[in-house]
């Protein structure tokens, strides 16, 4: 929801800037002549951004899904060619979807560049930091979201690298008039005064759909007070060193393939044998992956990467340790081996086919 207010707040920001109320008007009676609005992403974004523009009457068709390079971040000149294509089809860029830390491997866009090209194109420029953003907590992977500093909006979680039970994230607006007029009314239950129990204060409810929402901010609060920023960015320094950790376990064993690069936390890989790799690898790692979660070794989710089945393994857990991810690249291999002997025939059944080869 946090990134969906950010491209709500960019929608109404575009309009306006063309002389349009959508907030009066809406989309049905497009009192914008040819002017189709325009979101972009790189293909790797999250699946949040598809609900964004169905439910801001965007619409899927209207979202372009740009390129990514195989280091999995957004390709630039892809999205400036996309931008001045919709231009010359008199479509109207609303906003491009950066993104510090994909779902899929970890990898975050060029923020830095995507600043100076929505800048340069005067569209907005919205970050998806769902767990990326909060590498600002450590000096020293800081550098790998600059940029984000110069976003319009910017979305994160707070239950990743915050630790944090689920459905508390944040969104920041640089522009808190604009912030206001996408989303405040007025009614007489409503009405501000000067005392009592709703004077003054920060009128939440004129910066989302929610009129009534629960303190979910004193989680976060409790939770810097009683352990200092810097404690969570040791934490998160540590999860991506342990994902570096398990990369090289990946790549130091012969039957263990790494699928992608290792931008930060997440380690995507698969058993891979050489003798195997002409046979169907991915119903192979699927059914490695479902036997290594029943079995209590671990809870690695799943993605596809260039088609290929990948065992994922996103690390957000401060408690996690170096042995958990020795356990599991064990019980990879192990249950990878156990799988071949089930698959392939035995000795007495490849003699019996024999026979009746012969007999025939």
């Amino acid at each position: 929801m946090a990134n969906i207010l950010g491209l709500a707040v960019a929608r109404h920001a575009t309009l306006q800037a063309v002389g349009y109320d959508v907030r009066e008007l809406g989309l049905q009676l497009r009192a914008v002549p040819a002017k189709q609005l325009v979101c972009y992403g790189s293909a790797e974004t999250h699946g949040w951004a598809r609900k964004a523009v169905e439910l801001l009457g965007i619409g899927n068709a209207a979202y372009r899904r740009i390129p990514v390079g195989s280091d999995y971040r957004m390709d630039l000149s892809a999205l400036a060619n996309a931008i001045e294509l919709d231009r010359a089809d008199n479509a109207l860029p609303c906003c491009v979807i950066g993104t510090a830390g994909t779902v899929n491997t970890g990898a975050t866009d060029d923020l830095q560049g995507l600043a100076d090209l929505c800048r340069a194109q005067r569209v907005w420029f919205h970050v998806d930091g769902a767990f990326g953003a909060l590498l600002k907590f450590s000096e020293r992977l800081a550098p790998i979201v600059s940029g984000l500093e110069r976003a319009d909006s910017v979305a994160f979680d707070l239950p990743k690298w915050g630790y944090l039970p689920f459905e508390c994230a944040c969104v920041l607006i640089r522009d808190a008039q604009t912030h206001r007029e996408a989303f405040s009314t007025t009614a007489s239950y409503l009405a501000e005064t000067s005392r009592g129990v709703i004077a003054g204060g920060l009128p939440f409810a004129d910066r989302g759909v929610d009129l009534t929402r629960g303190f979910k901010a004193l989680k976060v609060w409790l939770s810097f007070l009683a352990h200092g920023v810097d404690v969570y960015g040791r934490l998160i320094e540590q999860n991506v060193a342990q994902a570096a950790y398990l990369t090289d376990l990946v790549e130091a064993h012969s039957e263990l393939e790494l699928l992608a690069p290792t931008a930060l936390n997440v380690v995507c890989f698969r058993y891979a044998p050489t003798d195997l790799r002409a046979f169907d690898l991915n119903a192979l790692n699927e059914e490695i992956l479902l036997r290594v979660q029943e079995r209590g070794v671990a809870v690695p989710s799943a993605t596809k990467l260039n088609g290929r089945f990948a065992i994922r393994c996103a690390i957000v857990n401060h408690r996690s340790k170096r042995a958990d991810f020795r356990r599991l690249v064990d019980a990879v291999i192990a249950i990878g081996k156990e799988l071949q002997l089930e698959r392939r025939p035995s000795a007495e059944t490849a003699h019996q086919v024999d026979d009746q080869a012969e007999h025939h």
